[in-house]
């Protein structure tokens, strides 16, 4: 749909088109912007009667993109129509919207209803508007709270893409050092491993633990909105990750531990995987400051590799046997109830996407 007004047109951009990428890649290059047209599912931009580009905006979900004014027209209604055709749009779907900006251009969204969440200098302010906001995932958190009198409170994040021994070993190990323990799962569908999934097979593997209590991680833990790089298959460090992760373990701090009385959090050695390392690294950096203990436990191993060295247990390698169709060489990194389902004829689709795919994740 486009609008009109007196001092500007719209028009949605054909983002197969290659003219039509180059033109807002050209305008948006000029203003400091690398546009990827495959980080996004829709661009617009819009023109004064003119005909000069005015400014242009993209989605990507529900996260708004490359939001961009010309300087001439930034005293205009320009931002404003932007974010207002953008927003209004992707609240008929997701009922939320997330943008994240620069921090010195916060303010502008905020004026425009958008509630500014947390900030990693010098990159990133994530703001949010909507009909659902974090406080509703906060009063999430308030019904799952356990009522036991005790500082002894521990909290783990897991995507478990899928749930293996060395996750068990780290939930079983937290559990058995506190009294109570808060496991967030990834609910973000972007793992070759759906949620509901993930989330039936952790529940089955710690049947046994129960002062552990499970969490569905929403939009705020691990999510494509506020973690966007965590799904890449490019594993390469970068400052975007690092920020990004930074945002990520602010809100945690800020938003969820004071209402669960959080202590500590575990986490596992990251041996492989950059963009984990990051997030490992933010952890140690942010939660301390709010009173948060990072406990970080060796990563599990199943005898060595052919190189000699310990066989360090992780997701990433069953991904990989059973893209290789050998998933009979890891079966001693997998619990009884990851086992079970990848032998069943219940995995075949997973395992077929996993042997086709390309992804990271």
């Amino acid at each position: 749909m486009n609008f009109e007004d007196t001092d500007f047109r719209q028009e949605t951009l054909d983002i197969e088109n290659p003219y039509d990428v180059k033109l807002v890649s050209d305008f948006l290059e000029g203003l400091g912007f690398n546009y990827q047209v495959d980080e996004v599912d829709c661009s617009m931009i819009i023109y004064n009667l003119n005909d000069e580009i005015v400014g242009t905006g993209s989605h990507k979900g529900k996260v708004l993109k490359y939001v961009a004014v010309a300087p001439k027209f930034r005293d205009s209604t320009a931002f404003a129509l932007i974010v207002t055709h953008l927003s209004d749009k992707l609240l008929e779907k997701f009922r939320r919207v997330f943008i994240f900006t620069k921090p010195n251009t916060a303010v502008l969204f905020e004026s425009l209803g958008f509630s500014l969440i947390a900030t990693a200098e010098p990159l990133f302010s994530f703001l949010e508007f909507g009909y659902k906001s974090i406080k509703d995932y906060q009063e999430y958190l308030k019904t799952k709270k356990t009522d036991k009198k005790t500082d002894k409170i521990a909290s783990i994040v897991v995507n478990c893409n899928p749930f293996t021994k060395g996750h068990l070993f780290l939930i079983e190990k937290a559990a058995s050092e506190n009294d109570i323990l808060y496991l967030f799962v990834v609910e973000t569908d972007k793992s070759v491993f759906p949620f509901k999934v993930r989330w039936e097979i952790i529940k089955n593997g710690i049947s046994h633990l129960p002062n552990v209590c499970m969490l569905k991680g929403g939009q705020y833990i691990v999510s494509g909105a506020i973690f966007p790089n965590y799904f890449l298959k490019n594993e390469s460090f970068n400052l975007i990750s690092q920020k990004q992760a930074d945002i990520d373990i602010t809100i945690f701090a800020n938003y969820f531990v004071p209402i669960l009385n959080i202590k500590k959090r575990y986490i596992g050695t990251e041996n492989y995987c950059k963009t984990t390392s990051a997030y490992n690294d933010a952890m140690h950096r942010i939660l301390p400051n709010s009173g948060v203990e990072v406990v970080e436990t060796t990563r599990i191993s199943v005898g060595t590799d052919s190189n000699n060295n310990p066989n360090f247990i992780s997701a990433s390698k069953i991904r990989e046997a059973i893209k290789n169709n050998e998933l009979e060489n890891i079966l001693e990194f997998l619990p009884t109830t990851t086992k079970e389902f990848l032998l069943s004829e219940k995995s075949l689709e997973i395992r077929n996407k996993i042997k086709h795919g390309t992804g990271r994740h």
